[in-house]
């Protein structure tokens, strides 16, 4: 007899469990015959030999290929695509405003081509006289004359180059220095109180007074990074206050006899300055361009060195990336705030003493700082906060501000147009993603796209 607590040793048909189980091994879809076990193999083998061939087999990018992945996912690129599109803004704003647009748009259905040939007359003689006050004036008759409106550029852009450079590199180290206009008026009332009040050899007393206006935009920012520093106070509201001081501070001064109201006169305004400290004409007196543009190339050369050859630099960028990172690695982050504000206000101190040394001689008012303070921050942006970028930059907004006056009186077009290009500039360089939408340009944060091979297909084909 059998023992009850053995079933499994004789099936309910009498079959034996060696037989069960070759029939349930028969009968499982998963199971492998002995014929086809070696079949499956080679198909695996060969499945997997593609596979591990797949990164050998397809060949990496070529360097044109990654050229123009960089380029196309770069910072320069949108840069050149914000002014493109802003300037395409302006183009449908002056053919809007334009009157023979307005009237020949009246019977547009009737005469289309009027229209578009009007926009294209008031389109094309808007930016050709922007072109011709900004770079060349072909209509001169020598090239002397013709050059003229490049150095009238150039003058323009030589306290933005200064104030770009300043709102930068406070940039770079993560902080946002508004104050320019502020930092500015200080330092023109330094430079020009001692270019009008003392009298000194020349040459020296250029540089006394040159000095004493950097120094004076310096300590006036550095009052902003020491209390960053010491209290923790954000720099964006101490330096908009500081702009409101400096602007009600000058504007006593200018009012006060003694200070730096002119002797005998009851305006707001200084004396002129003396020859002895007003920086020397460049090309010569029939051109505005002054000495003050070969020390922004000067200013240029040494935040570079700064920024990215000098220790302090290294220090700046990574207070910048991660001040909490910085800390941990040994570096004095209070300090760099109060270095990089020194640096900076000294920077818009240079935009604000060649104002009043270079440009505006014959004595100056509370509004000497004329928007620079503001329109450093367009730049820095522009530029992207590096010191080459914000040198072309500057230069670019030069261009705008000497052609737009051309504009204005050529062929009748507000100067608020060429205001709002430069806003829209500030608003594409703001806006990245809308650049790259507009244009197709790839994300860089998304990796590079390589072709992948169809493994199925290789597979199949083995």
């Amino acid at each position: 007899m059998s023992d009850p607590r053995q079933p499994d040793a004789v099936g309910p048909t009498g079959s034996s469990k060696a037989d069960l189980d070759a029939d349930i091994a028969i009968e499982e879809p998963g199971a492998v015959s002995p014929e086809t076990e070696g079949a499956e193999e080679d198909a695996r083998a060969t499945a997997g030999g593609a596979v591990a061939a797949q990164p050998t087999d397809v060949p990496p990018p070529s360097r044109w290929h990654s050229t123009l992945h960089q380029i196309t996912t770069g910072n320069a690129i949108i840069s050149v695509l914000a002014v493109l599109l802003a300037l395409l803004v302006g183009a449908i704003m002056i053919a809007f405003t334009d009157e023979r647009v307005q009237e020949a748009s009246g019977y547009f259905f009737a005469r289309p081509g009027d229209t578009f040939l009007a926009i294209w007359e008031s389109v094309s003689g808007a930016y050709s006289a922007l072109f011709q006050g900004s770079v060349y004036n072909f209509r001169r008759d020598d090239f002397i004359s013709g050059i003229r409106p490049l150095t009238e550029t150039l003058t323009f852009a030589t306290p933005l180059i200064a104030g770009g450079l300043g709102v930068g590199l406070a940039f770079r180290v993560g902080m946002f220095n508004i104050g320019g206009r502020g930092q500015m008026l200080i330092a023109a009332s330094v430079a020009g109180w001692l270019a009008f009040g003392f009298d000194l050899p020349w040459g020296i007393h250029m540089l006394v007074a040159l000095l004493g206006g950097l120094i004076g935009g310096a300590l006036w920012a550095g009052i902003a990074g020491a209390l960053k520093a010491r209290t923790g106070a954000h720099e964006v509201i101490v330096t908009i206050m500081l702009n409101y001081v400096a602007f009600y501070l000058v504007s006593w001064m200018l009012r006060t006899p003694g200070l730096l109201q002119a002797p005998g006169s009851s305006n707001p305004k200084t004396p002129a300055m003396k020859e002895t400290a007003i920086f020397p004409a460049l090309l010569g007196p029939q051109f505005n361009l002054h000495f003050g543009f070969i020390l922004v190339v000067v200013a240029t050369v040494i935040v570079w060195w700064i920024l990215s050859r000098s220790s302090l630099g290294f220090r700046f960028r990574a207070v910048g990336e991660n001040p909490n990172a910085a800390r941990v690695a040994g570096i004095n982050v209070p300090s760099m705030y109060i270095y990089a504000m020194l640096i900076s206000g000294a920077l818009l101190g240079l935009a604000g003493v060649s104002q009043v040394l270079g440009t505006v001689t014959t004595g100056f008012t509370a509004g000497i700082d004329a928007g620079i303070g503001f329109d450093a921050i367009t730049v820095a942006l522009l530029g992207r906060s590096t010191p080459w970028g914000i040198f072309i930059a500057g230069i670019l907004f030069g261009a705008f501000k000497a052609g737009g006056f051309s504009m204005q009186a050529a062929e009748g077009v507000p100067i608020e147009i060429v205001l709002v290009v430069q806003s829209l500039i500030v608003l594409f360089i703001a806006a990245p993603p809308l650049v790259r939408t507009i244009f197709r340009l790839p994300d860089p944060a998304s990796p590079k796209r390589r072709p992948v091979p169809n493994v199925t297909q290789e597979v199949k084909a083995k």
